[in-house]
């Protein structure tokens, strides 16, 4: 072997060496014979490096994987030699080899394993025990070796072929008929020699039980020998996490309910006798974690056999099992109501299984109702924070206490369903123990409080909101606990989480303001001041701005005697953040944009008058169009580039401030009606002129045309003087990306006002298509994928210009062009039909081309285009699809597929029987169909039923593809 090249293969060697270690295993890869000389080093023990013995491990892999078929069955038996004697030398050795090394070893045996088991080494399992008996480190292996050829039978995380998925199946039978008994008998042999003198290997084992007992026949482990030496394991500290794992998955295993509830039953016996049910004493949590989880199992494995019994109609084995389910209950509400939160979720299923069963009885007893309300209880304890909580910096810890809560409220929401009064009556007790006295409670009590409060809304389930009207006591109970949270003050308390969960439930609840619109100016006070909007903290200050427009859009009308005050009040928030470092706004401009929005929200729906309402508007945006304008002076001498990046965002905000308070309008509120147009043109003629800014083009002309679709939207016909200039602009040495997100304004001026653009688009048409050509054939690197994939959504764009002109009636715009420059778009258009391996684009090409043999297909079309009909679209409905790209298995080209079709049925239709005669004399002949399918086609398209032809036309060219 190439020594200097394995001194690559040490992690600490530098970058060359690694680099050359690499090229090294590439090129043993792809030799005849490197196997051979890592087997020999392997066999031999000639390496004593960790590295250079997995990389021998790796090559004998590769070897196995992709090319054994290869070998000759001499060179296959020193394989499996190699194997057997490297085995034989871990017994001997005087060090264990690393773990990550007997993992991959493992690996290779298992590969091994499903390659040769069925046909050239039926006693693979034989050998192996027969080498390594009882020897502590050959059981190591051994018991690696199952879980690798485990992994490769069933792990469900690697997805198999269908080939591969019935070799496994086969190979489990097999093992299942000729080894499975005695592997079993071995493992009982480990466990029983290693119980109390090698933990590692016995956990090990017992790993390998739990792997394999899904797959295998129950009896074998599910026995008095083997339960009691399992249960045995539960009271030794060092074994008991992993049989506890074990027992989950015997009692996992499908099997008949009867069976399995008295296997169920008879392992609780055991555990209970064992102490093991008083969870009070213990204090291992990494164990209880274990046990919570055995128990959810054991709970959901008898709710399964219930629901079967009741399905089968055996009520009597049915009323035995909920029988023992209810038996489980009181250590299943100790396991929830653990401080550990890993303790409880992991009983969570059993928990919600069980109120499962109790939502489908017809009544419930006293201690069914009972355990409801513990389970209630225990929810609302679990759902509070702990003290060790970071507000500021969530991390993972944070992160999975978020999730935990997320189970926890759809176990609320399943209380919800079994008992709703009760859990409105809980909720409301808590609520109002709590409000009463909020100022000595502690934060995480008062935030739960009114958490519960808002989480009643979705438990409770109304539509659209109207929480506070239909059945009375729901309403008033809800009424309420609302008017006590926006009269009580706890607005005011001093933290975050409490503050966050106020404004979400004023939110959440906004029609109780409907009822009772006397507290809004209390809501909204506490929006505007240090306890929403101006906070201390940066996250409470984004989220109210969120939420406050949420508020104020929905109160509507309600906010009219407000409108004035709040927007003086809000008046320094909405102020353009200077770019100068250092400075820090209340809000970041994310923030403002919620504000700007609200701010025009008000104006719009207010009752003023129309003279009012431009008054207010301008008001607003006058400081934005004044503080843009000496921005991008400042922008065009700014050297710096840092400085001109701030400087563009600035202005970019400005833009989108401006963009985001015409979100207020609507059909019914339009900007002309509030006289608002105006103001409006007046931002245009302020923001156009970035357009022609040098600098920062990137930035600047992406705001602008966010601004131009807004106002298309808005301000209709009255924006249409401004295209011209502002596209010409725009079209200046732009790139793909520019065009590409350039066309789609286009393509909504086009569909929006068709013929009164088309002058606009006649006259634009050649520049933008020379732009777009220009970009689509500058040259690229080979291997530059984000270009060639700009180029490819460009030519998309491209394409849906072409088919929203065509479509919107305008094809005039194309016709007017010249007749080199219609051929010129035409020819781009076959092209992107057939050459191109883009179904989305051969998809939109099709409809272009049917659009046109529709518009221009006739007799009176112009002069030469039924002579292009024949020549270049009729042979692009063949050759696209004939194409080996073209995949009729996928979805998006079977669309394709199906616009062409429908090009071809109006081919014909504009046509008529001379494109049937051309079809059968000429063009089909060309390509060699027989003349029996030839007529078949024929007859398809003349049916009158699209679909028809549609499913004939995958047919045809399923058979036609070889």
């Amino acid at each position: 072997m190439d020594e200097q090249a394995l001194l690559g293969l040490n992690p600490n060697a530098d970058a060359d060496f690694r680099q050359r270690a690499l090229a090294y295993f590439e090129q043993l890869k792809i030799s005849q014979d490197a196997w051979q000389v890592c087997a020999e080093a392997l066999a031999q023990s000639i390496y004593s490096d960790d590295h250079i013995k997995f990389f021998c491990f790796q090559v004998l892999e590769h070897q196995i994987k992709f090319k054994y078929s290869e070998l000759t069955e001499v060179q296959q038996q020193l394989i499996r030699e190699t194997l057997i004697t490297w085995l034989q030398a871990q017994m001997l050795n005087p060090q264990p080899e690393k773990t990550f090394i007997r993992n991959k070893a493992a690996q290779v045996f298992a590969l091994l394993f499903v390659t040769e088991y069925l046909t050239k080494w039926p006693k693979f399992f034989f050998d192996i025990l027969s080498v390594v008996d009882l020897n502590p480190r050959g059981v190591d292996m051994y018991l690696r070796i199952l879980m690798a050829v485990d992994a490769e039978l069933v792990d469900r995380d690697v997805v198999h072929t269908s080939e591969e998925a019935r070799r496994n199946t086969l190979l489990k039978d097999t093992m299942r008929e000729q080894c499975i008994p005695s592997l079993v008998e071995s493992w009982y042999q480990i466990l029983q020699n290693y119980q109390y003198n090698n933990s590692e290997l016995t956990c090990q084992c017992l790993e390998v039980v739990g792997a394999y007992v899904s797959w295998i026949d129950l009896s074998l482990i599910a026995n008095e020998r083997f339960i009691n030496m399992l249960l045995g394991h539960m009271s030794v500290e060092v074994l008991r996490e992993e049989a506890c794992d074990c027992l989950f998955e015997i009692v996992n295993k499908g099997m008949d309910p009867i069976d399995k509830t008295k296997l169920v039953e008879s392992l609780c016996q055991v555990l209970q006798s064992a102490g093991l049910f008083s969870i009070d004493q213990e204090d291992d949590v990494d164990f209880l974690a274990r046990f919570s989880k055995l128990v959810n199992g054991m709970g959901q494995a008898l709710i399964a056999s219930w629901t079967k019994l009741i399905k089968n109609g055996d009520m009597k084995s049915a009323q035995d099992t909920l029988q023992a389910i209810e038996a489980k209950v009181a250590l299943m509400l100790q396991l929830l109501i653990h401080e550990d939160d890993d303790i409880s979720s992991n009983i969570i299923g059993f928990c919600y299984d069980y109120l499962h069963i109790l939502k489908q009885l017809s009544a419930l007893s006293d201690q069914q109702k009972a355990n409801v309300e513990a389970i209630m209880l225990a929810v609302m304890k679990k759902l509070t924070y702990d003290e060790e909580y970071n507000f500021e910096n969530e991390g993972e810890d944070e992160a999975m206490f978020v999730e935990y809560r997320k189970q926890l409220k759809l176990l609320l929401d399943r209380l919800a369903q079994v008992s709703p009064e009760l859990l409105l009556a809980s909720v409301r007790r808590v609520f109002n123990t709590t409000l009463q006295n909020w100022q000595t409670t502690r934060f995480m009590e008062v935030e739960v409080a009114i958490r519960l409060l808002y989480m009643l809304a979705e438990a409770l389930p109304v539509s659209h909101g109207a929480h506070f009207s239909g059945d009375v006591t729901k309403a008033t109970a809800l009424q309420d606990m609302m008017r006590t949270l926006v009269t009580s003050g706890v607005s005011a308390y001093q933290h975050t989480s409490v503050t966050l969960e106020f404004f979400e439930t004023v939110v959440r609840y906004e029609k109780f303001f409907a009822v009772e619109p006397q507290h809004i100016p209390t809501v909204l006070m506490a929006f505007l001041d240090h306890r929403g909007l101006r906070h201390s903290s940066p996250k409470v200050r984004s989220r109210t701005a969120y939420l406050f427009s949420r508020f104020v859009k929905s109160l509507n009308k309600q906010m009219n005697p407000f409108i004035e005050d709040v927007l003086n009040r809000i008046q320094d928030l909405l102020e353009l953040s200077p770019p100068e470092n250092g400075y820090q706004a209340l809000l970041s401009s994310d923030d403002q944009l919620f504000i700007y929005e609200t701010a025009g929200v008000l104006i719009v729906n207010s009752e003023y008058s129309a003279e009012r309402k431009q008054a207010l508007m301008r008001n607003l945006l006058t400081p934005l169009m004044e503080k843009f304008k000496v921005l991008l002076e400042k922008l065009m001498m700014a050297q710096d580039e840092d400085r001109q990046m701030a400087l563009a965002d600035c202005l970019n905000h400005a833009v989108g401030f401006a963009s985001r308070t015409s979100k207020a309008f609507s059909n019914k509120q339009t900007v002309k009606q509030c006289g608002c147009s105006e103001v409006y043109l007046d931002c245009l003629q302020t923001f156009l002129p970035a357009l022609s800014c040098p600098l920062q083009k990137e930035v600047l002309r992406s705001g602008v045309r966010t601004f131009l679709h807004r106002m298309i939207i808005c301000l209709e016909e009255e924006v249409l003087p401004f295209i011209p200039s502002a596209s010409e602009h725009m079209l200046k040495d732009c790139e793909a990306k520019d065009l590409q997100e350039f066309i789609p304004l286009i393509n909504q001026i086009t569909a929006k006002f068709k013929t009164q653009v088309s002058p606009f688009l006649q006259q634009m048409f050649m520049p933008l298509l020379h732009a777009i050509f220009e970009v689509l054939l500058l040259p690229a690197e080979e291997n530059d994928q984000s270009a060639a994939l700009e180029k490819q959504m460009l030519r998309r764009s491209y394409f849906a210009f072409l088919q929203t002109v065509t479509g919107s009636g305008m094809s005039e715009v194309i016709a007017n062009q010249g007749a080199e420059n219609v051929e010129r778009v035409l020819f781009t258009v076959i092209q992107g039909a057939v050459d191109y391996p883009d179904p989305i684009a051969q998809k939109t090409c099709f409809i272009i081309l049917s659009k046109l043999v529709e518009l221009w297909g006739g007799k009176d079309g112009p002069v030469g285009f039924a002579d292009f009909v024949y020549k270049h679209i009729v042979p692009a409905c063949f050759l696209a699809p004939l194409k080996q790209t073209f995949d009729l298995a996928d979805a998006q080209t079977v669309l394709a597929l199906s616009e062409c079709a429908v090009t071809l049925k109006t081919i014909h239709l504009k046509r008529g029987p001379e494109c049937i005669q051309y079809l059968q004399q000429e063009y089909l002949p060309s390509l060699q169909v027989a003349p029996e399918i030839i007529q078949e086609f024929c007859q398809a398209l003349q049916q009158p039923d699209a679909k028809v032809f549609k499913n004939y036309l995958k047919v045809f060219f399923q058979r036609a593809k070889p």
